[in-house]
């Protein structure tokens, strides 16, 4: 998903995109800057997801914040937590909101144009290849398989996406219905990715001390503003792999 700070004023061609640039080199300042965060991932047995996130493996695993990114119009908070088994990974996405700012009902959609919760694994950085998987409040899921190949980027849909290789995931609501552009206090997303999607990358399935690069956002369109979330800091894309942070396995 390539995320920008949008502008609701009109201006003129020429200061439009010496603000671009303004935009881009601050990002890339503050991005390259900061230290990349690294998370060491804890392993467990397999269990099944509710979309609450009240299994007992979740106990082991702490809560990692998202940050707000500049721009952002929406003081929520937005975080998740990490764990690994010998068949897949586990992510659990939490975050507060007022509005399920949410219509589309169909898989494989644009889901970045609407409220949702993202996760990119670079497994290999040997090979500009990544996982990038997209879940929004309402359960539809977007994964796919993206080569970025000097700043040029494009999604592919998962083959015979079904059986052992299908994600599953579960989402649920905090103060109100799960449902589209519902009142509520918050949501959360639970999903397991199953190693036997993410062939052929390389560097899976991981073992103890594997290391990984990853990156974790949100988005929020609540009252037609847009809010943005990561956990490590990247410019205005999404897609700014080598500023990714580092999941270490344990």
């Amino acid at each position: 998903m390539l995320y920008s700070i949008g502008c609701r004023h009109r201006t003129g061609p020429c200061v439009s995109a010496a603000l671009t640039i303004l935009v881009a080199c601050v990002f890339h300042l503050r991005a390259t800057a900061e230290e990349q965060p690294r998370l060491a991932v804890p392993r467990c047995e397999d269990f099944t997801i509710t979309g609450n996130g009240d299994a007992k493996a979740w106990k082991s695993a702490e809560w990692v914040p998202l940050h707000l990114r500049p721009g952002a119009q929406h003081d929520y908070t937005a975080r998740f937590k990490m764990l690994y088994s010998e068949r897949g990974v586990y992510v659990l996405f939490d975050g507060s909101d007022q509005t399920l700012t949410a219509t589309m009902k169909e898989d494989f959609l644009d889901l970045w144009n609407e409220d949702v919760f993202e996760c990119f694994f670079w497994t290999s950085e040997e090979h500009p290849v990544y996982f990038e998987y997209e879940i929004s409040p309402l359960g539809y899921e977007l994964p796919i398989l993206v080569p970025n190949l000097g700043g040029k980027f494009l999604g592919w849909r998962p083959w015979h996406y079904e059986g052992d290789r299908k994600i599953v995931k579960k989402v649920s609501a905090s103060g109100g219905a799960n449902e589209s552009m519902a009142k509520v206090k918050g949501w959360r997303a639970e999903v397991f990715i199953p190693y036997q999607l993410l062939e052929p990358l390389q560097n899976v399935p991981p073992t103890s001390g594997t290391q990984w690069r990853a990156n974790f956002y949100r988005v929020d369109y609540d009252d037609q503003q847009v809010s943005g979330w990561d956990w490590a800091r990247v410019g205005p894309s999404f897609h700014d792999f080598n500023n990714f942070g580092t999941l270490v396995f344990e």
